[in-house]
């Protein structure tokens, strides 16, 4: 059976790959399908009006208006910041996203973050460049509480990891339900709660309005003077400023950045030379098999949306 539909994939693809990447991973899965790839911007111009599903980064409002025959968006990113949903909505465009590709890779990212503090491997690393032979403390995660503020699926996937260390999972979810590997589920509104009982503070949560400076002053007041935050979901989540000064004043342990408020983080901003603080250039999702997990997304969406199942297709937002 021939492909009927003209899927697109834009040039604008994620993590250093090429849109020849997610083709050629899509083709693996879909017999006969016929894909075009746009190389740049002015190419994907000419080729959105043929299309009715397209594979993207993002879709700004000029290519959506040349997408004459569009009637689905397979993103290729959890964050859908970029979309105009309103519009997409209007246009009756299906919109869905790549929730749950990054699970495992940022969950063992979390963890990288949190052995270096705690085994203090930071310090070790600072008298290897010395040659210094000395020894320094360190300790275990075994016991200890990390407190996730957003237990979706990357959330979830955090406590899974922690919870085979022998950590105590907590953390928030819009809606409060009985999760595996997670000792106590609470609402959003109990955030405070939640980051009190942490050692380890691990933001996981999507920007939204409710979400924006979530991690403010108070929140850092509440955290124990040695716990840490950990950050891999929107750089905004986090009040920088309080953190900065939260830092400074030893008012918690340390941080491991990898989204920041302003990205690329200025290089004259103080994070960078704090010793208790680890930078990341917003990678914990970078992984060898993210084009495979985007395509299996892709191969089960697509047999829906062939089948006319559109309110059944996986990740759907608009």
């Amino acid at each position: 059976m021939t492909n009927e539909h003209n899927v697109l994939v834009l040039h604008q693809v994620p993590h250093q790959g090429s849109p020849s990447d997610v083709a050629s991973a899509i083709s693996d899965r879909i017999e006969s399908i016929e894909i075009e790839t746009a190389n740049d911007y002015n190419d994907a111009l000419d080729r959105i009006s043929r299309a009715d599903i397209v594979v993207s980064r993002r879709l700004d409002s000029t290519l959506l208006e040349s997408a004459e025959k569009l009637r689905w968006v397979q993103a290729l990113s959890a964050g859908v910041g970029s979309y105009d949903l309103d519009q997409l909505q209007r246009e009756d465009i299906v919109l869905t996203n790549a929730s749950g590709v990054h699970s495992v890779p940022i969950a063992e990212q979390v963890l990288g973050y949190m052995l270096t503090f705690e085994r203090n491997l930071h310090e070790g690393i600072r008298r290897q460049n010395a040659r210094e032979w000395r020894h320094y403390r360190a300790g275990e995660l075994r016991g200890k509480t990390v407190g996730i503020i957003g237990l979706g699926e990357i959330g979830q996937e955090i406590a899974r990891v922690t919870d085979a260390l022998g950590m105590t999972a907590i953390g928030t979810k819009r809606t409060p339900e009985e999760l595996s590997h997670v000792r106590e589920v609470y609402g959003p509104d109990e955030t405070l709660t939640v980051v009190g009982k942490a050692d380890y503070v691990v933001i996981a949560c999507p920007l939204t309005a409710e979400t924006e400076g979530l991690i403010d002053g108070r929140a850092l007041d509440s955290m124990k003077p040695d716990a840490v935050l950990v950050n891999v979901g929107r750089g905004k989540v986090v009040d920088e400023d309080a953190l900065l000064y939260a830092l400074r004043k030893g008012q918690i342990g340390g941080a491991a950045l990898d989204v920041q408020a302003e990205e690329p983080l200025p290089t004259d901003s103080p994070l960078w030379n704090l010793s208790n603080v680890i930078i990341t250039p917003h990678m914990a999702g970078a992984t060898p098999h993210y084009w495979d997990r985007c395509a299996e997304i892709f191969a089960e969406n697509y047999d829906r949306f062939t089948a006319d199942k559109w309110e059944e297709m996986r990740n759907r937002i608009v």
